[in-house]
């Protein structure tokens, strides 16, 4: 580097070596640089908000040091100044909390101005300075880093986040960097305690009304009504992590009651069923959040089928292919162990229940091989109005599910 220029490794890749993690990225921050030097040296520039450029050998990431200065709402709201005279100290300044304001340098020194290690060691969150408060996201960085950690918020930080949300700040998020953020709340091994921290500050309300909204609903009788459904919820949440489901999955589980909280009558009609409400409020999250594909289609399966698929051993061979053939099992038999994936959490993530084992997913699992197993070309061959195959072949289905439960009985 020209001009005296120093590197810092910074961030997440400091704190989690402190912490005796593995480190899976590394971020670097140049002092004393320019973009045409970085440029020179054969960096490419990738950064369309700040000047950040990737190594030419590594493909790390190198960001010039930078400070910030908030000029609207949101997380775009910001002028970047960067130039040689930025001091690493001020480009710590901006950052988010104390355990990632630690820098270290090519010599291995660590550079702590906020007293991060303290921190690290004590388990707390804490923010660096007040322009903490003019970044909406940081809220769910800091709910996403107690759901990994298990990390305490400093109470001077809670209170800051709670004013964020009194505020309106966190009316700006982008729905991008919301969904973003919530993705990467669900992966982590304990995502309630995500959900739990924006609650907490009041956040959950204005970026997650619909789950907000299960808090202090009542469970039907049959179902523990000693923990309600948002809590409920929550250890769906956890069953989900803990048996390393995929992200779909995860958001099936946290989308999978919502429609047994209060609607309002705007919204949809008090006398339609919490199934079908369920859906709605899905849709409506789902595209305001700019949600995937994947995860909303599993996540309204999940609200409109779960309480069928818990009850599979009584229903009818008609409803099973009807079942099937709204999950399109057919063609995408992965996504319907997905959703019997969502719903064995279902049903594990309630008080007392202890059991691992979900039944109903085998049962229906065999109930589509054999369905799978009839042969639609055959059917086909078979019939001289092509305008008959559909019916033909959906009666074949339902023959042989009723064959096999038939069976099964017999075995018993």
């Amino acid at each position: 580097m020209k001009n005296n220029a120093k590197i810092y490794c910074v961030g997440g890749a400091v704190r989690d070596r402190l912490l005796g993690l593995p480190v899976q990225d590394h971020d670097w921050v140049v002092v004393g640089s320019t973009p045409e030097d970085m440029v020179a040296q054969g960096f490419q520039p990738v950064g369309k908000d700040f000047p950040v450029f990737l190594h030419p050998d590594t493909h790390e990431e190198y960001a010039l040091a930078r400070t910030e200065r908030k000029t609207a709402r949101g997380y775009k709201g910001f002028a970047i100044y960067a130039a040689p005279d930025v001091t690493l100290e001020q480009d710590l300044l901006r950052r988010d909390f104390t355990i990632n304001a630690i820098a270290q340098d090519a010599d291995g020194n660590l550079i702590d101005p906020h007293n991060g290690i303290a921190d690290l060691r004590a388990g707390i969150l804490r923010h660096v300075s007040a322009a903490f408060g003019e970044d909406p996201v940081r809220i769910l960085r800091a709910a996403r880093f107690v759901a990994r950690f298990g990390f305490a918020i400093a109470p001077e930080t809670l209170a800051l986040m709670r004013a964020m949300a009194d505020n309106g700040e966190v009316d700006a998020l982008v729905a991008e960097r919301a969904w973003q953020e919530l993705a990467r709340g669900l992966m982590e091994k304990k995502p309630s305690r995500f959900f739990e921290t924006l609650r907490s500050c009041g956040a959950l309300a204005k970026i997650l009304p619909e789950v907000d909204a299960l808090f202090g609903v009542p469970q039907p009788e049959k179902y523990h009504p000693e923990i309600d459904c948002g809590i409920h919820t929550m250890l769906v949440l956890d069953d989900a992590a803990q048996h390393d489901y995929p992200l779909e999955v995860r958001f099936a589980a946290l989308a999978h009651d919502l429609g047994k909280a209060t609607t309002p009558e705007d919204i949809l009609p008090r006398h339609t069923g919490h199934e079908l409400r369920g859906v709605e409020l899905v849709k409506k999250l789902s595209q305001r959040l700019r949600v995937p594909s994947d995860c909303r289609d599993l996540a309204l399966l999940a609200a409109r089928y779960h309480g069928d698929v818990h009850r599979a051993r009584e229903l009818r061979a008609e409803t099973v292919i009807k079942l099937f053939q709204s999950a399109d099992a057919w063609r995408r038999p992965e996504r319907f162990t997905r959703l019997l994936q969502a719903c064995a959490s279902d049903a594990r993530g309630r008080t007392g229940h202890g059991q691992d084992v979900y039944p109903q997913a085998d049962y229906l699992l065999q109930l589509l091989a054999a369905a799978r197993a009839v042969d639609a070309g055959e059917i086909a061959q078979q019939c001289a109005d092509s305008g008959t195959i559909a019916a033909a072949v959906q009666l074949a289905r339902i023959g042989a599910i009723r064959n096999l439960v038939q069976q099964r009985k017999e075995e018993q």
